[in-house]
């Protein structure tokens, strides 16, 4: 049986897929429910298969399924990367050392701010502020291919999600509150103020809202051409290489 994610095994979870730790990362997906982290961590699962971290090519295999049948956004697209790397078919986008939660917030942000640019040979996301605070005179004179433009899409989607998760509790009072709660301006605030009265739902929220945006990133990602490039991956040779 699997134990819920705590704060502690989420801050384990991050360490291992940033230090590309496969033996850590494989142990708490097996101590923990993996469905609610696999757009969160399936690029350091790619990595410990390139590691040859046993058992990581199983459990590839094995979420693959889980991600279609779940088909939320860019689930497909971590589903055929892993069947990639099991065996199946080849991938054609190329890898593209992004950081899928910085890119969200340029998808998702602030409208006022505008999204920004991707950097295609460093993978860095730059948001449209940072327009404003230097130039880009000696950027743009090596080409616009250099830079990856990222639309700011608004929080449609993130309103979506608050929505969607209400719908996932069996506290009926509690869903009708939040309901209650998402109408009108201010609706993201007095969500997550309600949302507070109950940390385990809180904790539950916070870990559905950031596996959709993973998704929808990767999703908008695939859509350019692109998907991450696993963590520690030794055999990426640049943003633009290909397997």
């Amino acid at each position: 049986m699997t134990e819920p994610w705590t704060d502690h095994a989420l801050k384990a979870l991050r360490a291992a897929c940033h230090t590309a730790d496969g033996p850590s990362l494989l142990a708490l997906l097996r101590a923990h429910d993996p469905v609610g982290v696999l757009q969160q961590c399936g690029d350091a699962l790619i990595t410990a298969i390139f590691r040859s971290v046993p058992g990581a090519r199983e459990m590839a295999i094995a979420y693959t399924s889980t991600l279609r049948e779940r088909g939320w956004p860019g689930d497909e697209v971590l589903a055929e990367q892993f069947d990639s790397v099991g065996g199946g078919a080849v991938l054609v986008l190329r890898p593209l050392p992004v950081d899928l939660e910085e890119l969200s917030g340029l998808l998702e942000g602030d409208p006022a701010w505008g999204g920004g640019r991707i950097d295609l040979k460093t993978g860095v996301c730059w948001p449209a502020i940072a327009d404003t605070e230097r130039s880009w005179d000696e950027d743009e004179a090596e080409g616009t291919e250099r830079w990856l433009p990222v639309p700011c899409e608004g929080s449609r989607d993130a309103y979506r999600d608050m929505e969607d998760f209400i719908t996932t509790l069996d506290d009926q009072d509690l869903a009708r509150f939040l309901n209650i709660a998402i109408q009108g301006p201010g609706a993201f605030r007095r969500f997550k103020d309600m949302l507070a009265t109950s940390p385990a739902q809180l904790q539950r929220y916070w870990l559905f809202a950031a596996e959709r945006k993973y998704g929808r990133a990767r999703a908008w990602l695939a859509d350019q051409g692109y998907r991450p490039a696993p963590p520690g991956d030794c055999r990426v040779g640049g943003p633009l290489s290909s397997r």
